[in-house]
């Protein structure tokens, strides 16, 4: 995929200002945590920010062990356009969803990187209820958002491997920043890219110099 086709999100947005700027930056999508996390927002601060957003950017709301019930009523109180699910969800919870919001909802898998992952990975992309897979670094005491990056030479040769030519859609996360986003995108050629610490100031608070630099990066390739 040319880098100026590359979907783009910034997460662990907690502002309307970081979120604006992330889209007056020129990313497709903007997350929001709603997980136990030093960028944690509740549905009513998200609801006060999206009505001034661009119809165009995408809204994703990043869950960890919720419910069906947890996830619908956010989104119908935040007005999300996507979810992204950091754990194991039943195939009933996707089913549910896509019963609910129909194929407008962007449903996002996040899978962290390992060996093994790839045979993870396989199934979430034949799995005709999700529309892209995350895949992400985690450590023991977060499942996002850890600023640590993994084995990316090791990825381009399992679980990235041929997803570009079969069309899959993989973004690439965990430990990415303005500085080496080009090279990640080369190693890896996935669909798209997530970022959240690599473009702080500190946690939840945007670097509004790294952030337009991420983007043109990716954009340019370098």
């Amino acid at each position: 995929m040319s880098p100026a086709n590359i979907w783009i999100k910034i997460c662990g947005n907690t502002s309307l200002e970081d979120a604006q700027l992330a889209a007056d930056s020129g990313a497709n999508a903007v997350g929001f945590v709603f997980a136990p996390s030093p960028r944690r927002v509740t549905p009513a601060q998200v609801a006060a920010i999206v009505p001034h957003l661009p119809a165009t950017l995408e809204k994703i709301g990043v869950f960890v062990d919720a419910s069906f019930e947890e996830i619908e009523s956010t989104i119908l109180a935040s007005g999300l356009t996507g979810v992204q699910l950091h754990f194991a969800a039943a195939p009933n919870l996707l089913a549910r969803l896509r019963l609910r919001f129909g194929r407008e909802l962007r449903i996002i898998r996040v899978i962290h990187f390992s060996p093994e992952s790839s045979i993870e990975a396989a199934g979430s992309l034949l799995n005709s209820q999700i529309d892209a897979v995350l895949v992400d670094s985690r450590t023991p005491t977060a499942v996002g958002g850890t600023g640590q990056s993994f084995d990316w030479t090791l990825a381009s040769k399992t679980l990235f491997l041929g997803g570009e030519q079969r069309g899959h859609r993989i973004v690439a996360a965990g430990g990415l920043n303005p500085e080496n986003v080009a090279e990640a995108i080369a190693t890896l050629h996935p669909w798209g890219v997530d970022v959240v610490s690599g473009v702080e100031a500190s946690p939840g608070l945007k670097d509004p110099a790294k952030v337009r630099a991420f983007v043109a990066n990716v954009r340019a390739g370098r």
